[in-house]
């Protein structure tokens, strides 16, 4: 797959994708890197430490954000994806579920959309949608399955649960109503990364059944992402705050490579490429 000036595998290696939250209270650095030596500094230290395509976004989407309004986000964005662009050599991914948004983003230099409502986000413009906009853009695309719409914030502890079976169809049929869009669209297949959406109007119990059964959205075709650095599954398996997760988001890192996702999106680069250096090291021999 072809994403900026890269070819990527879409089978047989797993790669880090850096993120850079360029907002003032995303979950686990928010505030860290708004201003241009802070952005220019964690982009290019990420890079070092073995990011292939670095992921920017400029709204939180943690529980309970409050929403950022679009020319806002779409002014921290496009600012962002200049800055790295005109200074590194490094594919650039843009984290949102605005049109708009990805509108500017793709003429700042953005290389990719990663869309957090898998095209299915309720926009008010029906004129110009998302998958008008990756599709017009030819760019390839993440689209993610996300539950908020079924629940109460970002995650749900209180849900009823149905059985793992059931979850885990009711997930692969939000991405196959993701991928019937952006069909519909003009978007190709083979353009397009999917995550099932660890966190996102998830129970505990339903992050786990995700991670532990990342094989089973392998089915639609496409290759994956897993975004789970940091996340509550984390912080509720190992009773820590975001900013110690570390370890908890190295073996999330692992289960990837071994169901052979095609990226992995982390805020710790260093410690997630050597954890993912050598689980592929160990799946080789």
């Amino acid at each position: 797959m072809r994403i900026g000036n890269r070819e990527f595998e879409t089978e047989g290696t797993t790669y880090i994708l850096g993120i850079l939250n360029v907002t003032p209270d995303s979950f686990s650095d928010g505030g860290r890197y708004v201003t241009k030596d802070a952005i220019l500094h964690h982009a290019g230290e990420m890079i070092r430490d073995g990011a292939s395509m670095l992921d920017i976004g400029g709204m939180s989407t943690r529980p309970g954000h409050a929403d950022v309004d679009p020319e806002e986000e779409s002014c921290r964005v496009t600012e962002a994806i200049r800055l790295v662009k005109d200074n590194f050599d490094i594919p650039v991914s843009l984290d949102t579920f605005r049109a708009k948004v990805a509108k500017d983003g793709i003429a700042a230099g953005a290389d990719l959309i990663n869309d957090i409502w898998g095209l299915r986000y309720p926009e008010e413009d029906q004129r110009c949608t998302m998958a008008d906009v990756i599709a017009s853009g030819g760019l390839p695309c993440i689209l993610m399955d996300n539950a908020t719409g079924k629940t109460e914030g970002n995650y749900a502890p209180e849900k009823e649960e149905c059985s793992r079976e059931a979850f885990l169809e009711e997930v692969n049929s939000g991405l196959s109503a993701s991928l019937a869009k952006a069909e519909k669209a003009g978007i190709r297949k083979e353009k397009i990364i999917l995550d099932p959406g660890v966190g996102f109007g998830r129970t505990y119990r339903e992050n786990l059944w995700i991670l532990g059964s990342l094989g089973a959205f392998r089915a639609h075709g496409c290759p994956l992402l897993l975004g789970a650095s940091r996340k509550s599954v984390i912080g509720q398996t190992l009773d820590l705050p975001a900013g110690e997760r570390e370890e908890g988001t190295e073996v999330t890192t692992v289960l990837a490579v071994q169901s052979g996702c095609m990226f992995v999106r982390v805020h710790n680069v260093l410690r997630n490429a050597r954890a993912a250096a050598m689980a592929a090291a160990i799946g080789r021999a």
